[in-house]
């Protein structure tokens, strides 16, 4: 009778072991983009086709869902780096889903495009813009360095 329970019982470890399998790959759970969602720091990973901004370059993004604020911290276009601070929306489009636009605080006016939130998770975002589907920006959530900020 111990043989058979010795048996069963090491047949079902067996069973349960193998049935792990270590080349599962976890996929980050997607999120609703909701200000709450996207509230943080982010960095800019790749933009326009999977291109890396270059060596010496940086966008941060900083968004404060509690009055829905951005700044953003960039050196991308100028030899100095050049803070933008503003209002930001989401929108819930019923064909194309998440809509996020800005505007820029004084008289700077609207962002270039807006963006549709292709995915979002609690790592990443993916952003592409609503007028051109070839302007794709992926961020990372990141910390943005005390260097930075002034």
């Amino acid at each position: 009778m111990k043989k058979w329970f010795y048996l069963t019982c090491m047949t079902m470890l067996v069973a349960v072991c193998g049935g792990c399998s270590s080349d599962d790959e976890y996929v980050e759970p997607q999120l609703d983009v909701t200000p709450h969602n996207i509230s943080g720091e982010w960095q800019l990973a790749s933009w326009h086709q999977g291109l890396k901004p270059a060596e010496g370059t940086y966008v941060y993004l900083s968004f404060e869902r509690k009055d829905s604020r951005f700044t953003i911290y960039q050196n991308i276009d100028s030899f100095q780096a050049h803070i933008a601070t503003g209002q930001f929306a989401i929108e819930l489009d019923p064909e194309l889903g998440a809509v996020i636009r800005g505007q820029y605080d004084y008289d700077g006016g609207d962002w270039a495009h807006r963006y549709l939130v292709k995915s979002l998770t609690a790592k990443e975002m993916v952003w592409v813009a609503k007028d051109d589907a070839t302007d794709v920006s992926v961020y990372v959530r990141t910390e943005i360095p005390a260097s930075v900020r002034p």
